[in-house]
């Protein structure tokens, strides 16, 4: 039986409204006309973001105005006089939500260099970038307040969740070609690092699979269903490979930047070819794996969700070679059974979006973070040169992702698709990620306009933060039973208060001084 396309009507429904489709047919002309009636109006699903807006922006308001006003010298003094003078000291120093500079700095550093031991400094701008990252991956993985962009892409395409993780692991490269390069100057040797490289990657391999895994309403964990990968197994992977590489390679930069090199203006690039190399021979890797492995009952190269996509002609093939080999490898019940893909494509496969084959292109995002570090590292104070050379790598990112997807959701060689960490993926949120460095660095570190906080806090403790908001997740006060589960307004309310909750204890934390670091 033939079928016949009536009509075609482009609509944008709105949330709980309730609308007919009504079809009528011009018996003179055969012509037929579709038109959408709206029997009941939907409500603005936008307006609880907006409020939200509202009130953190007061609250940030009234923490800046309280700011200024102790800056200024006739209220220090009527302060001093009607409180308690140390009380009034530690009020002052907190700077109402920004961190206390004589806690962590001493006198002859800049109040945007803070320190981690006796000649480490510490640039503010990571640890804001990496709270930021944390700040938002906390808010969607406690649901986003139910919103459709707080949600990961089912396939093809990006959403703001989308976002954070490669950040995160980009931030941890920096931050790897940083400490490496100050443990080395401190006098530490190769072994040493070494042996603190495979412990720190197996702890945050083995706390992922702790925290992932657990679910004590039906018992204990048990090998039969383990989960084996996930977002801190990838993290201890992606660091293992990339500060190994880093040390095979490293040398105790002097404190000096003044000191004479070839080739200054690639005094960072030309000393470590031989990283480089590895890296494109990591992604040849990936390559040929994704477009050359022959993956039984499915298209060669294919990148599709599998199900009823693709005119539902490849239902078993979600992911093409990245499935085919986590299934392989690691077995169906040991890899994420509820993937995204699941709701809009109907897949019923299993299919893990921290696979095996993705981890090669996270290291690839680690690599370029680690370029960022030595971007420091090698124009010490050069601010100009720092964040010229951050602007021009996002712009080269930001190419060769233009080159690769035709700056189309699904036109391009290769899209943009988190479930599979595709290379465009990397090179896409790469480039986003300097170019978001590049503000932080500014208004942190040189313009000194923003402590980074609350974000300076979380990125201070994001281990801690990351593995108690997974264990602690269900339980009150980050999460109650809701009179309306429909209501963006509750689960907005609901998720905020929750991630809010986190910045407060991270606070807290850092004016006690506890720091939790693997």
């Amino acid at each position: 039986m033939e079928r016949k396309e009536l009509c075609r009507v482009h609509y944008h429904f709105g949330e709980f409204g309730n609308y007919s489709l009504v079809v009528r047919t011009d018996h003179s002309s055969q012509n037929v006309s579709c038109n959408i009636v709206i029997n009941q109006e939907p409500v603005n699903s936008y307006l609880p973001i907006f409020f939200a807006f509202l009130i953190y922006t007061g609250i940030f308001t009234m923490l800046a105005l309280g700011q200024f006003c102790i800056n200024i010298e006739p209220i220090r003094n009527w302060l001093y006089k009607k409180m308690n003078p140390r009380e009034t000291d530690r009020l002052i120093n907190s700077e109402l939500g920004s961190p206390r500079q004589t806690d962590s700095i001493s006198g002859d550093l800049p109040p945007g260099v803070w320190r981690t031991g006796p000649t480490v400094p510490r640039l503010r701008s990571l640890d804001t970038f990496r709270g930021l990252a944390l700040a938002i991956m906390v808010f969607v993985n406690y649901g986003g307040g139910k919103y459709w962009f707080f949600k990961h892409q089912s396939w093809n395409g990006l959403t703001v969740a989308d976002l954070v993780f490669p950040w995160f692991v980009f931030i941890m490269g920096t931050s790897t070609a940083l400490s490496l390069s100050s443990m080395l100057r401190r006098g530490c040797s190769k072994g040493q690092l070494l042996l603190k490289i495979l412990w720190r990657s197996c702890l945050l391999f083995l706390l992922g699979i702790v925290i992932v895994n657990p679910n004590y309403c039906l018992g204990p964990l048990s090998w039969e269903n383990l989960r084996i990968p996930g977002v801190l197994q990838r993290l201890g992977c992606t660091y293992l490979v990339v500060a190994g590489l880093e040390l095979l390679f490293a040398k105790p930069l002097p404190d000096s930047t003044s000191v004479e090199a070839p080739l200054p203006s690639v005094r960072d690039l030309l000393p470590y070819w031989p990283q480089w190399l590895f890296m494109m021979a990591l992604e040849v890797v990936w390559l040929c794996l994704t477009f050359l492995l022959n993956v039984p009952g499915c298209p060669r190269g294919y990148l599709g969700a599998g199900g009823i996509g693709d005119h539902g002609k490849y239902p078993n093939c979600t992911g093409g070679a990245a499935g085919y080999i986590d299934r392989l490898l690691l077995g169906e019940k040991h890899i994420y059974q509820h993937p995204s893909s699941s709701v809009l494509y109907m897949t019923t496969v299993p299919f893990d979006p921290e696979g095996i084959l993705g981890t090669i292109n996270s290291v690839i995002m680690a690599f370029l973070g680690l370029q960022a570090g030595k971007i420091l590292l090698f124009y010490k104070d050069q601010h100009q040169q720092i964040m010229l050379r951050f602007c021009v790598w996002s712009i080269i990112m930001g190419a060769v992702s233009a080159a690769l997807t035709k700056c189309s959701t699904e036109e391009g060689a290769i899209p943009v698709n988190k479930n599979l960490w595709s290379i465009s993926y990397v090179t896409t949120l790469s480039s986003f990620a300097f170019a978001l460095l590049l503000l932080v660095y500014g208004l942190v570190d040189v313009k000194r306009v923003w402590s980074g906080a609350p974000f300076f806090f979380l990125g201070m403790n994001s281990i801690l933060v990351y593995v108690g908001h997974e264990i602690f997740e269900n339980y009150f006060p980050f999460k109650w039973k809701m009179r309306d589960t429909q209501s963006h307004s509750e689960h907005l309310a609901q998720n905020l208060t929750a991630t809010s909750l986190w910045v407060i204890i991270s606070y807290v934390l850092y004016r006690k001084r506890i720091f939790w670091k693997i």
